[in-house]
């Protein structure tokens, strides 16, 4: 009861903050509340002016990348995985948005596999972070409740490029 509160509360708490992560003229693409408590934003300039991922507590913003303009978008790239459900197999969407600071790979993630007889459906969204030299990974899940938007939309942009040799 008390883990449920707390999760209401952040979520609930999560518009008054949440305008300082995603600007007037943004629109947001995706954004959550990690089951830790951090903010995560992804958004766009409504003009596709740039493309901003926004990071932090609901006190600061503890990573902003990159700096505004129409660059950006070369800053980062997109990974897309779909599979087809069978009798073999269930369904499945792996959609990926990544990009890299000094040594650290940043990797915006949505998971949605559809349940079968042989395991259930599971839809799992949040940020895994890759330290390039050790390849220690750190993952952190979004609260459900917290998740607006979808990476979906990014996929539809061609300012941003897909690897295609790449699925994560």
């Amino acid at each position: 009861m008390k883990k449920t509160l707390i999760v209401l509360l952040l979520i609930c708490s999560c518009k008054s903050f949440c305008q300082k992560y995603v600007l007037q003229n943004e629109k947001n693409i995706i954004s959550f509340i990690t089951k830790k408590g951090k903010i995560l934003t992804l958004s766009k300039d409504k003009n596709n002016g740039y493309l901003v991922y926004r990071f932090g507590t609901k006190e600061k913003i503890q990573l902003e990348y990159p700096e505004k303009n129409k660059d950006s978008w070369k800053k980062f790239k997109y990974s897309y995985y779909h599979r087809g459900g069978g009798k073999m197999n269930s369904a499945m969407d792996l959609i990926t948005v990544w990009f890299t600071i000094d040594d650290y790979e940043y990797g915006i993630f949505t998971y949605d596999r559809a349940g079968d007889e042989f395991s259930p459906e599971s839809f799992d969204v949040g940020i895994k972070i890759t330290n390039l030299k050790t390849k220690k990974e750190t993952k952190l899940i979004a609260i459900d409740q917290s998740i607006k938007g979808s990476l979906y939309e990014i996929t539809e942009n061609e300012l941003i490029k897909i690897d295609e040799d790449r699925i994560d």
